[in-house]
This record gives structure tokens, C-alpha cells and sequence, in this order.
């Protein structure tokens, strides 16, 4: 079998959210520089040190609220091995989708690069290196990461058909793998989404443009991970992540 090759690879990072769910720290400290673990370590830079120890060099930061403190703590990354340009946030191209079509309109990825997609308030170990090629083997136009035994952070309650509680499940495993916030998207997908945006202001990866690939029987793949991965979306998952655990987890990766 033939195996697609990978055109370059960059290192997409969505860090321009506001961090509602976050606040009162999003107040004075944009979401992906929270300080985490021991060490106090800003979440993105676990990201870019992972992203260097799989030897992707080339990122490019989406930034708006407070980027000024990304900017002034990484500079061109060249303290961290890698070389990041950034790109603002346009308020006539909004969403996931609209924030990278819109770094394509900046000139700062194109339809000939591999795009590898990160959610900046995502928080793993995984191996980008065997999702990569993964997606190459199976020659797909768009990979999602995903994780299995995603445990839910709430109780749910098992209803009868009036209504009736039957029992709780504190905190149950979910049966099926959920996404992590990372994807691989072959550039050329750029031209789709631009169609697929048109004039409206905003587009979503997750909810539009992973839709329309299945609808035009452009192959994606789901890529299973156990990897660790946390999902720092609000004050109370901030408070609850044990920074002994994040030192642990990421000691060769922080090296």
C-alpha cells in the first residue's frame, strides 16, 4: 500500500479565548498561562515543549484576549527550540475554523502544510509523533484525537419512562472515546472551509467542518489514545489538577 507522506507539519495553537469558566484568574491571566504543577509553568508551555519533543518545530499561535502575555513570555520561541509567529484573531472570521482560515489569510499556513491542530486549554502527554503517523497510514483528510474511559465529572441518574429516578452513577466512565481537542486536517481542506464559511463570520472545525468531510465522503479517522489528557475549562478542574501529577506525568517531556 502506498502510504500518503506528510506535507510540513505546523503546530496550530487556538490560545485566544477569553476563559470565562475560568475566572476571576482569566481576569488578570489569559487561560493558557495559568501556572501549573510544581514549578508554576504556564499551561502552554507544556504544549510547545511538547510539541518540540516530537520535533515539530514550526508553531503558529491564534491569539486575541490578553496576547500580549503569550507574546512577551515566548517571543519566537527560540528559548524553547521552536519557532512560533503569531496571528490575531479577526473578529470577521470567528470560531475555531475561522481562526485558522484566517491564519491562512495572514499567510501564516497554507494548503500545502500538514495542520496540527491544539486546543491551547489542553493539557496532555500524547505522542504527536504516533497520531501523525497515523494519519499518514491511513491517508485521511482529517484525524480527531480521542480518549477512551473519559470519566464524567458530574453524577448522572437513570430515569424510567415517567420520569421516575431509578438510581445514581456518581461520576461514571463513558463507554465511547471523546475528543481532546487535537486534530490533524490536511491543508488543502483550507480551500473547503473557505467555501464552506462563504460570507458568514463564523465557522467551526468540530461542529462544521468534520461534518462536511463525512457528507463528502472525505475519509476521516479517529486516532485512541490512553494517553493522560485534562481539559483545564473552569476554576474547579484548575483546582483539582494535583501539580505533583503534572510534574510526574511531564517529566521527559519538560526534560
Amino acid at each position: 500500500m502506498v502510504v500518503f507522506q506528510l506535507n510540513k507539519i505546523k503546530g496550530i495553537v487556538l490560545c485566544g479565548g477569553k476563559g470565562t469558566r475560568l475566572r476571576p484568574l482569566t481576569h488578570y491571566i489569559q487561560k493558557t498561562m495559568v501556572p501549573l504543577g510544581v514549578k508554576q509553568k504556564p499551561l502552554l508551555e507544556y504544549v510547545v515543549r511538547l510539541f518540540n519533543f516530537h520535533g515539530i518545530k514550526d508553531l503558529v499561535f491564534l491569539v486575541n484576549y490578553k496576547a500580549e502575555q503569550i507574546i512577551n513570555y515566548f517571543e519566537n520561541g527560540s528559548r524553547f527550540n521552536v519557532n512560533i509567529s503569531y496571528v490575531e484573531d479577526d473578529p470577521s472570521s470567528k470560531g475555531t475554523g475561522g481562526s485558522v482560515l484566517n491564519a491562512h489569510n495572514n499567510g501564516a499556513v497554507n494548503t500545502e502544510d500538514t495542520l496540527l491542530v491544539y486546543y491551547g486549554d489542553i493539557l496532555t502527554n500524547m505522542n504527536l509523533t504516533d497520531l501523525l503517523r497515523y494519519h499518514a497510514a491511513k491517508q485521511a483528510w482529517g484525524t480527531v484525537a480521542l480518549s477512551s474511559g473519559f470519566k464524567v465529572r458530574v453524577g448522572m441518574a437513570n430515569l424510567d419512562r415517567d420520569g421516575k429516578i431509578l438510581g445514581f452513577v456518581e461520576k461514571p466512565t463513558l463507554e465511547k472515546p471523546v475528543s481532546v481537542g487535537i486534530s490533524v486536517l490536511r491543508g488543502e481542506l483550507l480551500e473547503d472551509m473557505k467555501r464552506l464559511k462563504g460570507e458568514r463570520q463564523e465557522l467551526d472545525l468540530m461542529g462544521e467542518v468534520f461534518p462536511h468531510l463525512l457528507e463528502v465522503d472525505k475519509a476521516v479517522y479517529g486516532y485512541v489514545s490512553e494517553a493522560f489528557w485534562y481539559d483545564v475549562l473552569s476554576t474547579e478542574a484548575y483546582e483539582k489538577l494535583d501539580p505533583k501529577l503534572v510534574d510526574e506525568t511531564f517529566r521527559e517531556i519538560l526534560g
